[in-house]
C-alpha cells in the first residue's frame, strides 16, 4: 500500500514537472518570442516612418501585384496593373504634417465619435464609444481605425480609377475634398463631401450613419467634359503592423468575406504574407478585416458583380508589413455631360450577434458570418441564445450559464441516468470482477471471458459509463466558442472578484489567492474556480468505478489535476460552468447510485456514510453474489 501510494505521489510530482516544464520551456519562449517581433516590427516600422518616404499605402495600390493570367474576371473591368497611375509618394514626414493639418469632418452618435479626414476623403479615426480596451476607470475607449500618422494605422478609402486612355486627374490620397452639406456626420444628419477634378469631373460622396457601426455612401460622378469616359468603383481597407492575436484555433482573426457562391474565405496574416495576393470573383458578397472583438468591412452593391483581392506585403521597409483587401466593380461608361451614381456600404465596429444579424437580414449577403461560430454553429448559436435569454431575465451572464448548464443537465437526463445507472452496477460488481482477474491473473483471455460473461448475465456495456463525457465534450466545445468570440461576454461581471468572464480567474492559489502580496507568472495563477472544478472533477472521478488497469487507473487520478491547471488559462465562464456541471453530476450520480443500493465509498472514506458503517458492521456490504 505504501509502495503504491509513493508510486502515486511520484506520479503526480512527475505530471506537475511535465506541466511546469512545457510552460517554461515551450511556451514561455514562444509567448517572448512573439512579443520581441511585435516590438522588433513596431520598431522597424517608426524608423523607416521618420527616415523614408510613404509608400502610399493609403491610396488605392494599383502597382501591388495583380491577378493571376488564370482568375477570372468581370466583364469591362480593366486588369488592375492597367486601370490607372498611382500618385507619387510623398516623404514620410511631409505626408505626416500633411495629414495631421488635414481638415476633418467630425463624426458623433451615440456609439461612435471620430471623423472624416477631407484630404483623401478617409475614414481614419473612429472610436467605439461603449468599449473600453480594459477594466480599469481611467481605460480609453476602444479606437478601431487610426490615422496615418500613428503607428499600425488601419483606415478605409473609396474612390474612381480610370481605365486606360482616361485623361481624367482623379483625387488621390493626398486631394483635398470639400463639404458642401453638412457640418457633423450623425444618424439624422447625413453629410455630403465633393470634389472636382481639373478637367471638370464633379465626384460627390453622401455619407450617412445609422444608429450603431454602418455607413452608407452614395457615390456620385458627373462628367462635364466633352468626352465619355469609364470610371471604375473602388473600395479599400488598409492595415498596417500586425495585430496581437490570440493565436488559437478556435478564432479567426485577419482577411474575412463572403463571396457568393464561393462562400465564406478566411485568410489569416501569416496567409497574407505567404500568398501575397489573393483574388477573388463574386456576383455577391462583401470583404474585411476582423479582430477577436471588432471588425472594418467594405460592402459593394449586392446586385453588382466585383473582383476582389487580399494583399500581404512584409518587404516594404518604410512601413513594416501591410495587408490590404479591396474590390473593384465593374467599369462604367459615362457620356459627356451625363452622370452616374452608386450606393456601399462600410462596417466598422463591434461584432454584435444580433446587429451583424440584422445586417444579413436587410440584405448584406451572409454578413452574420463576420462572427466565426465555427463548424458546430448548430450548436454554438443556439448556446448564445440560450444565454442571452437568461441573461435578458437575470441580467448576469454568470448566472445565465449556472441555469442553462442546470437545462442542459435536464435535457440529457434521461441519457445520463441510465449510463450512471450502468456505472452504477459495475461499481457493486467490482469485488466480483477483482475476484475473477485474480484468479486468471496469469491467462488474459480466460480473464476477458469472464468479464464479458457477467456483463452479459448484467446486460451491461461497460463503454455506457463514457456517454456523460461524450455529451459534456460538444456542449462544452460551444460554450467555449460562445465565451471565447462574442462580444456580449466581454467584461461581464459574475459576483465577488470574477469581473469579466470571458478573462481567466485573476486569483491564485500560489499566494493564497491575495492574501500574499505577490503576483505569480502566468501559468501559477491557479485560481479558485479552476481549485473548485478540479475538486469536483476528483470528487466525480472517484464515484465512478475504476479502470482494470492499474496504469489506467493511475491516469484517471491524475487527470483532475491536469486539468485544473490547464483550465486556469481558459475564460473564467468556462470553468464555472465546468465546476458547476461536476458539482450537479455529482448529485445526480450519487442518487442513482444509492437508488442502486450501491456505496458511494468516498463518503465512506471520510466518515460521512453511516449506511457503509452499517454494512461493513452485518457483513451486506461486500456486493458478493
Amino acid at each position: 500500500m505504501q509502495d503504491n501510494n509513493s508510486n502515486f505521489l511520484m506520479a503526480v510530482v512527475l505530471s506537475l514537472g511535465v506541466l511546469l516544464g512545457w510552460q517554461f520551456l515551450v511556451v514561455e519562449p514562444r509567448l517572448a518570442e512573439e512579443r520581441a517581433r511585435q516590438l522588433a516590427a513596431t520598431e522597424q516600422a517608426a524608423a523607416f516612418a521618420e527616415a523614408s518616404g510613404d509608400s502610399a499605402s493609403s491610396d488605392f495600390d494599383l502597382s501591388a501585384p495583380a491577378p493571376s493570367a488564370s482568375a477570372p474576371s468581370i466583364a469591362g473591368a480593366p486588369d488592375r496593373a492597367g486601370a490607372g497611375t498611382r500618385p507619387a509618394p510623398l516623404a514620410k514626414r511631409a505626408a505626416q504634417d500633411a495629414f495631421a493639418d488635414s481638415p476633418r469632418l467630425r463624426i458623433e452618435t451615440d456609439q461612435l465619435s471620430g471623423s472624416i479626414a477631407l484630404m483623401g476623403a478617409r475614414f481614419d479615426d473612429l472610436i467605439l464609444a461603449d468599449y473600453a480596451e480594459t477594466l480599469a476607470a481611467d481605460a480609453p475607449r476602444q479606437r478601431i481605425l487610426q490615422r496615418e500618422n500613428e503607428n499600425g494605422h488601419w483606415q478605409i478609402h473609396h474612390g474612381w480609377v480610370g481605365g486606360e486612355g482616361t485623361n481624367v486627374t482623379l483625387p488621390g490620397p493626398t486631394s483635398l475634398w470639400r463639404v458642401v452639406e453638412g457640418t457633423v456626420l450623425t444618424p439624422t444628419s447625413p453629410v455630403t463631401l465633393a470634389h472636382t477634378t481639373p478637367e471638370g469631373v464633379e465626384l460627390r460622396q453622401r455619407i450617412e450613419v445609422d444608429s450603431d457601426f454602418m455607413f452608407t455612401i452614395t457615390h456620385l460622378a458627373r462628367n462635364n467634359t466633352d468626352a465619355a469616359l469609364t470610371l471604375y468603383p473602388f473600395a479599400q481597407i488598409t492595415r498596417t503592423g500586425r495585430p496581437q492575436t490570440s493565436n488559437l484555433f478556435i478564432l479567426h482573426e485577419g482577411a474575412i468575406g463572403f463571396f457568393g457562391e464561393e462562400g465564406l474565405d478566411e485568410l489569416d496574416y501569416d496567409d497574407l504574407i505567404d500568398e501575397r495576393v489573393v483574388s477573388k470573383q463574386a456576383d455577391t458578397g462583401w470583404l474585411g478585416i476582423t479582430d477577436k472583438y471588432w471588425a472594418t468591412a467594405i460592402i459593394p452593391p449586392q446586385d453588382a458583380g466585383f473582383s476582389a483581392r487580399f494583399t500581404g506585403d512584409s518587404a516594404d521597409e518604410r512601413t513594416g508589413e501591410v495587408f490590404r483587401g479591396d474590390y473593384l466593380l465593374a467599369g462604367r461608361t459615362i457620356s459627356a455631360g451625363a452622370e452616374t451614381a452608386l450606393v456601399t456600404q462600410v462596417f466598422a465596429g463591434a461584432k454584435l450577434v444580433d446587429l451583424v444579424d440584422g445586417y444579413a437580414t436587410d440584405g448584406i449577403t451572409r454578413f452574420d458570418l463576420l462572427i466565426d461560430w465555427g463548424w458546430f454553429y448548430f450548436l454554438t448559436k443556439p448556446m448564445f441564445r440560450a444565454l442571452q435569454f437568461f441573461y435578458g431575465l437575470v441580467g448576469n451572464y454568470g448566472v445565465s450559464i449556472l441555469i442553462v448548464t442546470v437545462l442542459i443537465k435536464a435535457v440529457f437526463f434521461p441519457l445520463a441516468s441510465r449510463s450512471y445507472e450502468t456505472m452504477a452496477k459495475m461499481k457493486k460488481l467490482q469485488p466480483r470482477m477483482l475476484q475473477i482477474r485474480e484468479q486468471h491473473k496469469d491467462d488474459k483471455q480466460a480473464q476477458q471471458q469472464e468479464l464479458m460473461k457477467i456483463y452479459r448475465e448484467e446486460k451491461l456495456n461497460p463503454l455506457a459509463g463514457c456517454l456523460p463525457i461524450l455529451l459534456q465534450i460538444p456542449v462544452f466545445f460551444a460554450l467555449y466558442k460562445v465565451l471565447f468570440v462574442t462580444i456580449d461576454m466581454r467584461h461581464q461581471p459574475f459576483f465577488g472578484w470574477i469581473a469579466d468572464l470571458s478573462a481567466p480567474d485573476p486569483t491564485s492559489l500560489f499566494n493564497l489567492f491575495g492574501l500574499i502580496p505577490w503576483d505569480p507568472p502566468m501559468f501559477l495563477m491557479l485560481g479558485v474556480w479552476p481549485v473548485l472544478m478540479g475538486v469536483t472533477m476528483f470528487i466525480q472521478m472517484q464515484m465512478n468505478p475504476p479502470p482494470p488497469d492499474p496504469i489506467q487507473a493511475r491516469m484517471f487520478q491524475i487527470l483532475p489535476i491536469f486539468f485544473t491547471f490547464i483550465l486556469a488559462s481558459f475564460p473564467a465562464g468556462l470553468v464555472i460552468y465546468w465546476a458547476w456541471n461536476n458539482f450537479l453530476s455529482i448529485l445526480q450520480q450519487g442518487l442513482i447510485m444509492r437508488r442502486n443500493d450501491v456505496e458511494i465509498e468516498l463518503l465512506a472514506n471520510i466518515g460521512f456514510s453511516g449506511r457503509a458503517q452499517k454494512q461493513s458492521g452485518d457483513g451486506s456490504g461486500d456486493g458478493t453474489r
